[in-house]
């Protein structure tokens, strides 16, 4: 039996699997925690990935990492640290990025050259930060590392640091359209040049070895390696619902969307992965389910037990602000509350509004690309929801499969170490059991009812 090994280096934690690489069956799993903030010592995750990964990296032929998606690490001359990595959502450059893209010559300029309209998030940003606010630190800063870089390069033992296109099309320094770095871009946000990780000249290749043999692959953002993990294909969406909700479709061709509501990353196989993500999630569940002073379970049970639009009632979920819609400084607006709103018609308001947030990001997609979804596929924490898991077709309007319980991003990097291995023009073929297919009679006057309230409110904020 032919052994790989996934880690996926998230935000909150290290997870490892050890798979095989015929079948993509889960042999082991272990994980490391991270320590919170959206600003971290990134050598932290070299003693999670020590911690969780060491005790299966004998045993593998082959490694690869995904990791979270944007996070800067700046290295010095002797490679060292300059300071601590800011990760994806560390907001505080937002106006910086508001100044590159009109540096870059406004946001189709942007969209063109990198794929994106560039937010907080991307890495560009955060070197223009560190360039206004650390000026010192600006100076020191040598080298600039995606965190499932400097994690794949530990796992190498050091040497040349290397990248994969899907993760780097995050950065604002990658040209979707050249599929190559744009070194005056960095030049642009920090105010000189860095040293850049180097791309694989193909998906498959092996980039390095560990100092035991095994092959390192080139690994790859979160969000590319869910959509590896689930072996999704061209017009395949997957909704992950977390603390955010993600809708990305795997793409043959290059999307390009001005208004900055989808992002037009690439994936790891060479096509392209077009995302929308929305602020609220799984917290609008949270937020219901404390408003009405029940557990999860009941909050369900209460949405199931009401009708399609909750007799009137509507809700706009937008309490922390919004990025699909662009609204950050918006609120939460519920209408049609009157003397006759029952708790049922609360939890299901709740669970509609998440749905119908999710089905705008699905729609964008198919208008961005011009392509229908061709299957839908929901992941993450609140997909194992009983109430989102019935109502989800309803409001969607079409079937959706609920995936099993699993590692994505870790499988997903299993399944590219796997790839590097065999050498072939495609990833291995993995079937992906315990997923589940759903359908319900679609329920339009829900997303209707949540789309005028939207355009009612745009002028608010």
């Amino acid at each position: 039996m032919t052994l790989v090994l996934g880690i996926d280096s998230s935000t909150q934690s290290t997870k490892a699997l050890l798979v095989d690489a015929e079948t993509g069956t889960v042999l082991e799993e272990r994980r490391a925690a991270h320590p919170d903030g959206t600003e971290v010592d990134p050598r932290a995750w070299l003693d999670a990935v020590d911690e969780a990964a060491g005790p299966l990296r004998e045993r593998a032929e082959a490694v690869a990492v995904g990791g979270q998606q944007h996070g800067m690490v700046l290295l010095d001359e002797a490679g060292e640290v300059v300071r601590p990595a800011l990760l994806w959502n560390d907001t505080r450059s937002a106006p910086q990025a508001r100044d590159l893209i009109e540096e870059m010559g406004g946001a189709e300029a942007s969209v063109a050259e990198i794929g994106s309209l560039m937010v907080a998030s991307f890495t560009a940003s955060k070197l223009r930060w560190v360039r206004d606010e650390e000026p010192e630190n600006a100076r020191r800063a040598r080298q600039v590392l995606l965190p499932h870089d400097y994690v794949s390069r530990h796992l190498a033992g050091g040497g040349e640091a290397f990248t994969d296109r899907g993760d780097a099309s995050g950065t604002a320094y990658y040209s979707t359209r050249e599929e190559a770095w744009r070194p005056d871009l960095v030049e642009l946000a920090l105010g000189h040049g860095l040293e850049l990780p180097r791309l694989p000249e193909t998906p498959q290749q092996v980039m390095a070895r560990t100092p035991g043999g095994a092959a390192i692959a080139a690994g790859t953002g979160d969000n590319m390696g869910a959509a590896l993990g689930l072996s999704l294909g061209p017009g395949d969406v997957s909704v992950s619902i977390g603390t955010s909700g993600v809708c990305a479709m795997v793409s043959d061709t290059r999307p390009g969307d001005a208004s900055g509501t989808v992002t037009g990353f690439a994936d790891a196989t060479g096509r392209f992965l077009p995302m929308t993500t929305t602020i609220n999630a799984a917290r609008i569940l949270e937020t219901g389910r404390a408003l009405l002073g029940v557990d999860h379970e009941e909050m369900a049970r209460l949405a199931l037990a009401g009708v399609p639009g909750a007799h009137g009632l509507t809700l706009l979920p937008y309490f922390d602000g919004e990025r699909t819609p662009n609204r950050p400084d918006a609120t939460a607006t519920m209408t049609g509350l009157t003397t006759a709103t029952t708790r049922e018609d609360l939890a299901r308001a709740h669970v509609e509004a998440l749905l119908c947030s999710l089905a705008d990001g699905i729609a964008a997609l198919e208008e961005v690309t011009g392509v229908p979804a061709a299957r839908i596929t929901l992941i993450g924490g609140a997909a194992r929801n009983e109430a989102v898991r019935s109502l989800a077709p309803a409001v969607i309007g079409r079937e959706v499969t609920i995936a099993a319980d699993g590692e994505y991003v870790a499988l997903g990097a299993a399944r590219q170490a796997a790839w590097a291995l065999a050498g072939t023009a495609e990833p291995p073929a993995w079937e992906i059991a315990g997923a589940q297919v759903v359908e319900a009679e679609a329920t339009p006057e829900v997303l209707e009812a949540y789309r005028e309230l939207k355009d009612r409110t745009e002028s608010w904020g």
